[in-house]
């Protein structure tokens, strides 16, 4: 298989890039150039870059191997998207126990990010529902690997960043459903405190739960609860595209003005107190699958988006500070987010969610302006005792990495030699204790056996 561009979803730099396609893919084939397994992309940042060698492209050719409808075991490889496994099983009765905003994230891209969704309070991570996964190395057989068999590589492949190695395949538990209808729950509130008053309650009362904040009124906002219906439909297809966007503009509708007229009247869509609807479940989890390359929206240069975690202790307080920075700054926030993250411990060594409050934040990129309004929510963060999501990023510093994920160097230690990414490019191997030598990426010939490999 070959392809051009493979852009991460937030086209944070523009490059010229090659992959390899899994079909026959040996490791021995690298020479002296690293490798990243790549899924479908949706990784925001440059997790899922890796411009100083090569992508290993797991989409080709992926399949599902086998369905239980009596357990909700499935068992497929990782380039299968999300959406497949959803048509497959929601007519039995299942589905995904943890789903990110998107259903076009391949199996291994979730383990890989260990990806959360509304849910996390009452399912935990996406890696909680991983029974299994086969784990192809540079240094070794493949592996399986689960709770029992090699744990720590194990550990370390959910929420790894796909610096473990290749998963080709993985078995997981789904969830058993009456229907991927979903009844939902539309709080409005006026003020941020009002959020948290709720929080704790709606968590407790629904299987899902999320808010949206108008960035530009002081935390007004939504919460959104939502529940499988006891009837409705279950054949797990989404709606049809509303339609793309075809290009990019030159300046991003998504600030000044026209952001503020479309936070006011999507805040006044929804009635005064609470409002109870049964919707699609495209609609509840996978509202912006319906546009075709919305990214596009947010101009030539892209965007960043930034994803914080913070502890129950400070999180209000670190909410507030962070929506107050972007306000200073005078950048406004289209997709603003907030959830609550429960107690459910996350299995991989890396994962991004911990006990508290995640918000979500996103800018089109101004270049400089941008970048220091990113670094100062970095302190924020950091200084809140909280972590900033490596999947969403394209910029953090080293420092702020490791102070977000102070066990990175048992990564890097369970690292595969072969294997490296522009986001640990940047950061882990800039780190004081990352002894472990990199590959020479420019080997001019091990990127002409690649390339000739593809295509």
């Amino acid at each position: 298989m070959s392809d051009r561009g493979y852009p991460s979803w937030g086209r944070p730099a523009r490059s010229d890039r090659q992959a390899v396609g899994l079909s026959g893919f040996d490791f021995a084939q690298a020479g002296t150039a690293t490798v990243l397994p790549r899924g479908n992309g949706r990784s925001y940042g440059d997790t899922c870059l890796n411009d100083g060698g090569l992508l290993l492209d797991m989409r080709g050719e992926a399949e599902i191997y086998a369905f239980d409808p009596t357990t909700g075991i499935l068992e497929a490889d990782a380039g299968v998207t999300l959406d497949r496994i959803t048509r497959l099983v929601a007519p039995s009765g299942w589905f995904l126990p943890v789903t990110p905003g998107t259903q076009f994230v391949t199996l291994g891209g979730a383990i890989a990010n260990d990806v959360h969704g509304k849910n996390h309070h009452r399912r935990g991570t996406f890696g909680r529902w991983v029974e299994s996964l086969v784990l192809h190395r540079s240094d070794r057989e493949p592996l399986e690997c689960d709770h029992a068999n090699h744990s720590e590589l194990f550990a370390a492949t959910i929420g790894g960043l796909g610096l473990t190695g290749a998963i080709r395949r993985a078995r997981i538990r789904l969830l058993r459903v009456p229907s991927l209808t979903i009844r939902q729950t539309v709080t409005r509130f006026e003020r941020l405190a009002d959020y948290f008053a709720l929080a704790e309650e709606a968590d407790a009362a629904h299987e899902y739960a999320v808010a949206w904040i108008d960035s530009f009124a002081k935390g007004r906002g939504h919460l959104i609860a939502g529940d499988h219906a006891e009837k409705g439909a279950r054949d797990g297809i989404a709606r049809p595209p509303l339609g793309r966007i075809p290009l990019t503009p030159p300046i991003s509708p998504l600030a000044g003005l026209p952001l503020r007229l479309f936070n006011e009247a999507y805040f006044r869509k929804s009635p005064l107190g609470t409002t109870i609807s049964e919707v699609p479940f495209d609609a509840f989890f996978y509202p912006l699958d319906r546009i075709g390359e919305w990214n596009r929206l947010y101009g030539p240069r892209g965007l960043h988006q930034h994803q914080s975690v913070l502890p129950f202790g400070t999180a209000e307080e670190g909410v507030r500070e962070l929506l107050a920075c972007a306000s200073s700054h005078r950048q406004g926030s289209f997709l603003t987010v907030l959830k609550r993250f429960g107690d459910p411990p996350s299995p991989g060594l890396m994962s991004f969610p911990t006990a508290g409050y995640t918000l979500t934040l996103d800018f089109p990129d101004r270049g400089e302006r941008t970048l220091r309004l990113l670094t100062a929510l970095d302190a924020i963060t950091v200084s809140a005792g909280g972590r900033v999501n490596p999947y969403k990023d394209a910029r953090m510093s080293p420092e702020t990495f490791a102070a977000s994920f102070p066990q990175w160097r048992r990564l890097e230690a369970l690292r595969d030699p072969a294997i490296m990414s522009d986001f640990w490019r940047r950061t882990a191997i800039r780190l004081p204790g990352s002894e472990k030598p990199e590959r020479d990426d420019a080997q001019p010939e091990a990127f002409t056996l690649f390339r000739s490999a593809a295509e």
